[in-house]
């Protein structure tokens, strides 16, 4: 039965994207996969929680209703606009994600995801998809220039006052930015996301995308997340609930 109901991931984004916030949480919270849909959980209030050593706790769980957005049109170059609007038109059968591949940053799914911070490394834990993740380094080292270009990429990070900036690079060009947009990137990818936490329920996030092989130049957009005290991330097996198997 849940597969008959849901085919791809894609189908459930399409419908997410339709809906509002209200009920793209309650559907994504697994209420489509069980038949119960989770109340939404209000968002809690209070001041900004702290580390030890002052600095903002980013830990919890965490919804991000605006998944799918990039805060307008990216000003990609002809090539990649043309590609964009090639995949498009074919109801974005291609998608990586659709095919149970991770998919990639600044690109989030509509599931929760968890982060788990310690003075040296933040970790981004996600539901979906095929439970991805990752490693924000704070001990101060530099990017590894032995690794292999990867989907989620390498990520260090450091603090500027109570902000939090993340820079990734060394992705491959296997992943869409969003599924929305379809739009391409290359292996100069360059993504820096500035991370806030302003009070107890809320995470804001400015994130800037570089990449002279498919963007004419930089795009900058916000992103929020809020936090779901009433949730933990559950197993999510992508291949098992989500493929479609008519897709090549």
């Amino acid at each position: 039965m849940r597969m008959a109901f849901m085919r791809s991931l894609l189908a459930a984004e399409a419908v997410l994207m339709s809906l509002g916030f209200t009920q793209a949480t309650a559907f994504a919270q697994r209420g489509f996969l069980e038949g119960t849909p989770k109340p939404p959980t209000p968002i809690p209030t209070g001041p900004t929680p702290r580390m030890p050593d002052g600095k903002p706790n980013f830990s919890g769980v965490w919804n991000s209703p605006d998944f799918g957005s990039l805060g307008g049109p990216l000003p990609l170059q002809p090539w990649a606009q043309k590609l964009a609007d090639e995949r498009k038109k074919s109801g974005e059968i291609d998608d990586p994600e659709g095919k149970c591949l991770p998919g990639g940053v600044p690109r989030i799914s509509p599931y929760p995801m968890k982060m788990v911070q310690t003075p040296d490394l933040i970790v981004m834990l996600f539901e979906g998809n095929v439970h991805s993740y990752r490693q924000f380094f704070l001990d101060g080292r530099g990017h590894d220039k032995n690794l292999d270009p990867s989907f989620m990429g390498d990520s260090v990070a450091h603090w500027e006052g109570d902000t939090l900036v993340v820079d990734t690079v060394n992705f491959n060009d296997r992943t869409w930015l969003s599924s929305g947009s379809a739009a391409p990137h290359t292996d100069k990818l360059h993504v820096v996301e500035r991370y806030r936490r302003p009070d107890l329920g809320h995470i804001q996030v400015d994130i800037t995308l570089e990449d002279p092989g498919a963007l004419t130049k930089p795009h900058t957009f916000k992103r929020m997340h809020t936090l779901d005290t009433a949730w933990e991330i559950h197993e999510y097996v992508c291949n098992d609930l989500v493929l479609d198997l008519t897709r090549k």
